[in-house]
């Protein structure tokens, strides 16, 4: 299992979502599918398009920073930071 940790902005949106969640996933678009199944649209809210990952959102697999094909292994960590903007 994968350790997916995401960022607080996403939960206020998705009913019963929480920061932390355990996936067994074998890359990071697997994970974003698997989040996805539980709480529908959430793929949206991390994916600009089927291929991209959105330009505010950045994740990272075990403090390197990853793209959506990037393999995730038992027992690594998963951030999806969300940037913030302002002034």
């Amino acid at each position: 299992m994968a350790d997916v940790h995401l960022p607080p902005t996403l939960t206020p949106l998705f009913a019963g979502l929480p920061r932390r969640v355990d996936l067994d996933a074998a890359t990071v678009i697997d994970a974003i599918d698997q989040l996805d199944e539980r709480w529908p649209g959430l793929r949206d809210r991390l994916l600009a398009s089927p291929g991209e990952i959105r330009p505010h959102i950045h994740v990272y697999v075990d403090k390197e920073r990853a793209q959506l094909a990037t393999p995730v292994a038992p027992g690594s960590r998963v951030d999806v930071i969300a940037a913030i903007s302002g002034g």
